[in-house]
């Protein structure tokens, strides 16, 4: 088999296997890629998220923050988990790219990638039975851009969170901003969160 061919599966592997086993090390990487300040959010994580990408081949990639994914690799829908004693829930997952439509120019950020709420801890295992309001959005970072930031927040549900009309499955996805929503709607400060990075694919 040829050298390159050999590189690209064992990278794959090792991105199928990876996942965030520290809650220092995941607050580290938020700082280093100035999430908490671009987002404007406190990031002081209790718990761990761990997020799942299922494959049409193979094992599903599950994150470890700061991963790099091909974009081609994250159809999702993602898979959530938590580590960490932070009761059964309810609690709300969103997800948001800073980054839209480039880094440069992030004109359209945040883009709204996920909102749901009524998860459930179940051993671990994140759990819902209604509806996501903003269901998965495949990552599509425009060919010329550089890697974009797609982040992953585990928010404690308020009862206010049930009741909210903000944000509605009609509700355009771009121009999103998740700090304004937690604050609105009491969500307070994000329980976890992890991210990865996703480029445009080369012959984009």
């Amino acid at each position: 088999m040829h050298l390159s061919r050999l590189a690209s599966l064992f990278s794959l592997a090792l991105v199928a296997v990876a996942q965030d086993v520290s809650i220092r090390a995941v607050r580290k990487a938020f700082k280093a890629a100035d999430i908490p300040t671009d987002l404007d959010i406190v990031f002081r994580p209790t718990a761990l998220l761990e997020v799942s990408l299922p494959q049409a081949a193979g094992p599903p990639i599950t994150l470890h923050a700061g991963i790099q994914v091909p974009r081609n690799d994250t159809a999702g829908p993602p898979v959530f988990h938590v580590v960490g004693n932070v009761g059964r829930g309810p609690f709300v997952v969103a997800t948001v790219d800073p980054d839209a439509p480039t880094p440069q120019a992030p004109t359209e950020a945040q883009i709204r990638h996920f909102l749901g709420g009524n998860f459930f801890n179940d051993g671990g295992h994140l759990v819902n039975s209604t509806p996501a309001i903003s269901e998965f959005k495949q990552p599509t970072p425009p060919a010329g851009s550089d890697a974009h930031r797609y982040i992953f927040l585990l928010f404690d549900q308020s009862p206010q969170f049930a009741q909210q009309t903000l944000v509605t499955p009609a509700t355009s996805i771009e121009n999103f901003n998740i700090s304004q929503f937690a604050k609105a709607v009491d969500l307070g400060n994000p329980l976890a969160g992890t991210f990865m990075r996703v480029a445009p694919e080369p012959d984009a």
